[in-house]
């Protein structure tokens, strides 16, 4: 059962959410369900004083449709600060075309910079290449909180983050806060039109591997249209 027992936040605290947007939407897809986002941020904006929820992903640009474009738009559009850059591609060894879209590093930067500003940062990642990130704002006062899943087969989450991380959140632990439900997926897929597939997955980041991430990474493409 999903709750509020989950966090471990104070109700003063100036919180700040870091959401590596491809790893989490693998995770929530190792969990087979797709995140509402503006449920997401009303459940974190419940828990303390929500300065800033920065989501960061790499696009494709020279696309003619991009899949992931309507969900960047939307999130733009409705309280998140988006961290975008192109993707790069090359071939690798065996011939395969690959395309490379690494965030680590706008992240880490991005939460270096606001360790200043705020009590606790909130890393929605399993990536353990972000354990010494964590390290390095500890030990400038921040609390921190890892949002991923060990309960994927194999778990999203890196090990060393998650005992680094001053509190882990398991993601099936608040998926019914956050996630759409069936009705409004169903409703959704009937909007759609052959050629604009929401649904369409469009692997757009192949990161290094690493343990608690994905070699292979996904992008949710579809956002939650609600009224303003």
């Amino acid at each position: 059962m999903t709750g509020s027992a989950s966090f471990k936040f104070r109700a003063d605290e100036r919180i700040a959410l870091f959401i590596d947007g491809s790893n989490l939407y693998a995770a929530a897809r190792a969990l087979n369900f797709d995140i509402d986002y503006k449920r997401l941020l009303e459940t974190f904006s419940a828990q303390g004083r929500l300065i800033r929820a920065f989501y960061y992903t790499a696009l494709i640009e020279d696309q003619e449709y991009s899949p992931i474009r309507p969900l960047v738009d939307w999130l733009d559009y409705n309280g998140y600060t988006m961290i975008t850059k192109p993707t790069k591609e090359f071939t690798d060894a065996s011939g395969r075309r690959k395309i490379k879209g690494n965030m680590d590093i706008e992240l880490a930067v991005d939460l270096l910079e606001m360790s200043p500003h705020i009590d606790h940062a909130v890393l929605f990642s399993g990536d353990g290449d972000f354990r010494r990130l964590l390290e390095a704002v500890q030990g400038k006062g921040l609390r921190t909180s890892v949002v991923s899943t060990v309960r994927s087969q194999p778990p999203m989450a890196a090990d060393e983050l998650r005992r680094q991380a001053d509190h882990f959140i398991e993601l099936h632990d608040i998926q019914d806060l956050i996630a759409r439900s069936p009705q409004e997926i169903a409703a959704l897929r009937r909007r759609e039109t052959p050629e604009h597939d929401h649904y369409d997955r469009h692997d757009h980041g192949n990161h290094d591997d690493h343990d608690g991430e994905s070699a292979e990474e996904s992008e949710d493409l579809d956002p939650v249209y609600h009224d303003a």
